[in-house]
């Protein structure tokens, strides 16, 4: 698998209810209201309270693709016809055939619709049907126990916690929950916990 355009190609992932598309310039005044919603940023490292922090995150994510750190994504909901959110490969290994996905935030009217199992499920199979990948990485805060419980409820097999691993930017020291997914269960994994989405 040669991986050496990968952060310049416009990778579009979509469904009958999501589109992934490339986070651009072009998003980001769509993407200002959701981000402002407090809720979102609980639990996460980085912390969005107003404009001036959002202009500071969204830029950074654009320039962690240019520097081929990241690839981050942005959410469209085609029933809504609204841009509702972000999320991103991130930590990118190719030469150990891994990534991890996250960096996900997400309108809070969505949150238990099974939105992001529709996203989940597009980038977990892009990750191994396409990119061929070996593991994909999912983190989250010890204290965040809805996003450990929905990790589980997409098959993702808990691994282990990583002890005061990061400081968020309030200052906040944290643990890391750490999950994966694998190419050799894959197939098993989607069948059970996707298989409702994989002849959309």
């Amino acid at each position: 698998m040669n991986y050496n355009h990968f952060f310049d190609n416009t990778i579009i992932l979509e469904d009958e209810l999501v589109r992934l598309e490339p986070l651009e310039e072009k998003h980001y005044d769509a993407l200002l209201p959701v981000a402002m919603h407090p809720q979102l940023w609980l639990y996460t490292g980085a912390k969005v309270y107003t404009e001036a922090d959002y202009k500071r995150y969204f830029e950074t994510a654009l320039q962690e693709r240019k520097t081929k750190k990241s690839y981050p994504f942005v959410y469209y909901h085609k029933q809504l016809q609204e841009y509702v959110g972000c999320t991103r490969y991130a930590n990118i290994d190719f030469s150990n055939k891994k990534l991890e996905i996250g960096w996900t935030w997400l309108h809070p009217k969505l949150h238990g619709s099974g939105f992001n199992r529709h996203c989940k499920y597009l980038l977990l199979s892009y990750g191994f049907d396409v990119l061929q990948l070996n593991r994909v990485e999912l983190k989250t805060s010890h204290l965040n126990l809805i996003s450990q419980k929905a990790m589980k409820n997409i098959g993702a097999v808990e691994e282990g916690r990583l002890r005061r691993f990061s400081i968020n930017e309030d200052g906040l020291v944290r643990d890391a929950i750490y999950f994966s997914f694998i190419a050799e269960e894959w197939n098993e994994t989607k069948q059970k916990f996707f298989k409702e989405f994989m002849n959309s």
